[in-house]
C-alpha cells in the first residue's frame, strides 16, 4: 500500500520535458551528457529529452522562475554542441526508429512490454504537482479535475504534427500516450482505500513492478504528498508555461477548498472520455460537455469563465498575472500557430518557432 506523505500547504512543483534538435535539419539529437550534472535536470525515456524539475514552490511565479533558471544553465551547454533546445507535445517529422533509448532499466522494461506502442512515445509533456493535506481528499479532487479535462488540455495542446503530416488533432500526444496499458484516464476511485487495493491488485498481477509505472493522466504521488496533473502537452514558450502552471495549480486549490463545503462535481465516465477526445481533436474549438445533464459549451468560453472564477484565489497566491496569460493563449493556441506555420512554409518553420 502506498503511503501518502501529507502536504500541509498547496505546494507546487513542475516537471517540463524538452528536447534537443539540430538547428539545420530540425531533427531530434542526443542531449549533451553534461546537462545532467545540473541540479534538477534529469534524463527521460529517450536520449534526446531533458526533464527540468523544479524545487518546491508556493505559486507559479516561483516555479516558472526556477524553470527559467534551469533553462539558462542548460542552454549554453546545448548550444556549445551546435544544438537547440525545443519544446512541443510531439515532433512533427521525427521517426521513432531513429531514436535512442536512455540507459535506465525501467525504460527498457516499458519498451519490452509495450513493444510497438512504447516505441512510438516521441512525446513531451508538462507535469504539475500540487500538495494535498490528506489522502482522503485526493480522489474527490482528481475526479473533479477529470470532469474539467478539456479545460486543462486545450490550453496546452501543442502537437498537431506527426510523421510529416497534420493529423487533424490539436493534441496528437494525448491520443498516442493512452495506447500504453498503464496510461490514460484514471478510474473514478471513491476512496484512498480503493486506490490502495487497486495498487495491490496491479502489483500482484504483475501489471506494474512499482506504482510509478501507472501513467494515469492525473495520479496521486504518495512520495511527495501531491496530486500530479499530467494532461498538458509540453508548452512551447513561457507565456504558455505560465498560463498552464497557474491555471492547473489554482484549479486544484479551488476544488480542495470547495470540498470543505460538500461533494465535488463529477461527470459520468463516458462524458469524461468524450470530452478528452473532443479536446484532443478540436483543441480550443471544442464544444464540451459541462454537467451531468449533458449540457454543452464552447471550451474557449469556459476557460474565460474559469479565469474569472479563479482570479480571487490567484490574487491570494500571487499568480494573477500568470493566470491571466490564459486569456492570451486562448486567442491562438500553440497547435493553431504551429498549423498555420506548417501551411505557410512547412514543418521546419513550426519547429523553429518552438526553440527555447
Amino acid at each position: 500500500m502506498e503511503e501518502f506523505n501529507r502536504s500541509p500547504h498547496h505546494t507546487l512543483g513542475v516537471e517540463w520535458e524538452v528536447a534537443c534538435v539540430d538547428p539545420e535539419s530540425g531533427d531530434l539529437v542526443r542531449s549533451p551528457e553534461e546537462c545532467f550534472g545540473i541540479d534538477g535536470v534529469v534524463p527521460e525515456l529517450l536520449t534526446n529529452t531533458l526533464e527540468l524539475v523544479t524545487g518546491v514552490h508556493t505559486s507559479s511565479p516561483g516555479a516558472v522562475r526556477d524553470l527559467q533558471e534551469k533553462l539558462e544553465h542548460v542552454r549554453p551547454i546545448v548550444e556549445k554542441h551546435g544544438k537547440k533546445l525545443w519544446a512541443s507535445g510531439t515532433h512533427p517529422t521525427a521517426h521513432w526508429q531513429d531514436q535512442e533509448l536512455s540507459h535506465k532499466s525501467h525504460y527498457s522494461e516499458i519498451i519490452e512490454r509495450t513493444q510497438f506502442w512504447g516505441m512510438q512515445m516521441l512525446i513531451w509533456g508538462l507535469h504539475v504537482h500540487v500538495g494535498i493535506r490528506h489522502e482522503d481528499r485526493v480522489w474527490p479532487i482528481i475526479n473533479a479535475l477529470m470532469a474539467h479535462y478539456p479545460q486543462l488540455l486545450t490550453l496546452a495542446c501543442s502537437s498537431p504534427g506527426w510523421d510529416g503530416m497534420d493529423t487533424g488533432y490539436a493534441s496528437t500526444r494525448t491520443m498516442l500516450y493512452q495506447q500504453l496499458p498503464t496510461a490514460g484516464m484514471p478510474y473514478q476511485f471513491q476512496s484512498w482505500e480503493e486506490w490502495s487495493n487497486f495498487q495491490i491488485d496491479q502489483q500482484r498481477s504483475g501489471v506494474v513492478s512499482h506504482i510509478g509505472y501507472m501513467h494515469f493522466d492525473i495520479r496521486p504521488s504518495g512520495k511527495w504528498g501531491t496530486i500530479e496533473v499530467r494532461i498538458a502537452d509540453s508548452p512551447t514558450n513561457f507565456t504558455e508555461l505560465r498560463a498552464i502552471v497557474a491555471f492547473t495549480h489554482m484549479m486544484v486549490v479551488y476544488f480542495d477548498r470547495m470540498l470543505d463545503d460538500g461533494p465535488l462535481p463529477i461527470l459520468q465516465p463516458w462524458h469524461v472520455s468524450e470530452n478528452k477526445w473532443r479536446a484532443a481533436r478540436y483543441g480550443l474549438d471544442a464544444e464540451i460537455i459541462i454537467d451531468r445533464d449533458t449540457n454543452e459549451a464552447w471550451v474557449r468560453d469556459e476557460l474565460a469563465l474559469w479565469v474569472e472564477r479563479l482570479t480571487p484565489l490567484a490574487r491570494e497566491f500571487g499568480c494573477e498575472e500568470d493566470l491571466r496569460q490564459v486569456l492570451t493563449v486562448i486567442e491562438q493556441g500553440a497547435y493553431e500557430r504551429q498549423r498555420a506555420l506548417y501551411k505557410a512554409g512547412g514543418w521546419m518553420d513550426a519547429i523553429r518557432d518552438s526553440y527555447l
